[in-house]
């Protein structure tokens, strides 16, 4: 017999390796059906290289053989979510600080600033119907206190969320410079295996998860960059990651990220130690989106600094609240009120203020509020106004009193009778000055908001509309990620019916070319034995 005569052996034996290399890859997709980041591969299958007959009849088939595995993916989706990734992570951060902001105002509830201002105003309300009970005015002095701690709890939180955000920046920075040295790794091994002609699908299936993650942190493109020919004439090809336009990965390097702490503040309610985040070469880094950027927004945002973010974050809240306590402690106790709203307190904007009326001890010129010392001791108003005399001298003392240090002073603090009610010393049935007081309540000449209450609700609902817009861009970048994702899983994902529906056609194939060996077999034995 020639050596022909076997050759429907070999077809018949491609015939079950390429059956079984086929259910080799459908048995890798199915173990890897709930893997994060797995893309379904396919067996790439096609014709043996055909034989020249010897008599010039033709060619004859030489049956199946597997080129390659193909790992299924749609390069477009995976960009287009990456992009939308970066702005569902930077809205997801900011909705999540703001709602954590709106919590610690504490609006609306029994302990916000509506019930806290009110019951303020109802204690000088009861002071003035009997105006010489101490008890009443001890009364007026605990309600003050719970009102300056309301403002200072407020005011250290939001340093203290400040602060927190920080935190946050350098995990964020630590999180992106984590996943570019895997990436730089990852773009080593898969250069390396792919050097061979195979394409390392794993490999690439975990570097494309670790982008995703990427994608959420900071803005980022990502390109695959031909460069030149490899000695086998298959193109030579760097994966390539940039953050506005400098490479974070570059094939095999890897540029880091870092945090400087600022010598310098950014805003003046800033607190020590916040961190700039730039390149570890010493160049500034450019953040566009991310997390990272909704990080930054909320930690530095103030609206009308130069070189700070257009956005409200936690510094503008602290410098209303700073504005807040300083303006409405100056009317309270001097009556000064900046109607022009140009920083200038002219003579016709000085009215009655605590400080012109006199307690039932005969005192006069007592500030009803000062601030905090370094102690956080109340300081007297003889230290708060520290020989001021002139109008001018006196508004700038108020520059001392911010949300976080306004406290009723020592002089209030050691005796209530020194609340003052009235225009003239010894008359304690007069309420001049308290009722002058009383009315500052509803003057809409203080702020440009209007009244104090009117003030503090632009305020919250500010950064309640801040909030729901964070949360409404948040919600609508969720829902076209989860579009995107849904089509990039139709492509890549691993669909059970599909993959058993393909076992039972390559397990057909396989049991098709083991019969066809027993039937060359049987035929074969059975020519020996006849010879």
């Amino acid at each position: 017999m020639s050596g022909g005569s076997f050759f429907g052996f070999n077809v018949a034996v491609r015939g079950l390796f390429t059956a079984q290399r086929n259910l080799s890859v459908i048995a890798h997709n199915l173990n890897n059906v709930n893997t994060p980041g797995f893309s379904r591969q396919q067996a790439i299958q096609t014709a043996a290289t055909p034989y020249y007959t010897t008599d010039g009849t033709g060619m004859v088939g030489a049956g199946s053989e597997v080129i390659a595995v193909k790992r299924i993916r749609d390069e477009y989706l995976d960009s287009k979510y990456w992009s939308e990734n970066i702005l569902k992570g930077e809205y997801s951060a900011k909705s999540e600080l703001l709602a954590e902001m709106e919590v610690r105002f504490g609006e609306p509830s029994d302990s916000g600033f509506s019930v806290i201002f009110n019951d303020f105003f109802a204690s000088l309300q009861e002071l003035s119907k009997d105006s010489g009970n101490e008890a009443v005015r001890s009364v007026v002095r605990q309600k003050g206190i719970t009102f300056t701690d309301y403002l200072n709890n407020i005011a250290v939180q939001l340093e203290k969320m400040q602060e927190d955000v920080n935190i946050r920046v350098r995990a964020v920075v630590d999180e992106i410079n984590s996943l570019a040295e895997q990436i730089g790794k990852l773009n080593q091994q898969i250069y390396t295996a792919e050097l061979g002609n195979n394409i390392a699908n794993d490999l690439r299936d975990r570097r494309t998860l670790l982008v995703d993650r990427l994608s959420e942190l900071i803005n980022i493109d990502v390109y695959e960059v031909e460069m030149g020919k490899l000695p086998d004439g298959r193109p030579n090809k760097h994966f390539v990651i940039t953050i506005s336009g400098k490479p974070l990965v570059d094939h095999f390097t890897v540029s880091k990220l870092t945090v400087e702490k600022r010598t310098t503040k950014l805003n003046e309610e800033d607190i020590d130690g916040l961190y700039d985040v730039r390149w570890e070469d010493g160049n500034d880094l450019v953040i566009k989106s991310g997390k990272l950027k909704g990080y930054l927004d909320i930690r530095d945002g103030k609206q009308g600094q130069n070189g700070s973010p257009n956005y409200t974050g936690i510094p503008h809240y602290i410098q209303m609240l700073d504005r807040f306590a300083r303006t409405f402690a100056m009317a309270f106790n001097e009556g000064y009120i900046d109607v022009n709203g140009d920083g200038v307190i002219d003579p016709q904007e000085d009215g009655t203020g605590h400080a012109d009326g006199f307690g039932a001890n005969g005192s006069t010129g007592v500030r009803f509020f000062t601030f905090l010392d370094d102690t956080r001791e109340p300081v007297d108003s003889a230290t708060f106004m520290d020989g001021a005399a002139t109008v001018d001298e006196i508004v700038k003392r108020y520059e001392n009193i911010r949300a976080r240090n306004i406290t009723v002073s020592k002089d209030v603090n050691d005796n209530c009778n020194t609340i003052a009610t009235s225009d003239t010393d010894g008359e304690i049935g007069n309420i001049r000055v308290l009722n002058a007081i009383l009315d500052m309540r509803h003057n809409s000449q203080m702020f440009s908001d209007g009244a104090p209450e009117d003030f503090m609700k632009s305020l919250i609902s500010t950064m309640g509309i801040d909030s729901q817009q964070a949360v409404l861009y948040a919600k609508n970048q969720e829902a076209i990620l989860h579009q995107v994702y849904n089509a990039r899983q139709s492509v890549a994902g691993v669909s059970i019916d599909e993959e058993l529906a393909n076992m039972v056609r390559f397990q057909h194939a396989y049991n098709a070319a083991a019969i066809l060996i027993v039937t060359i077999g049987e035929i074969y034995e059975m020519l020996l034995n006849s010879v």
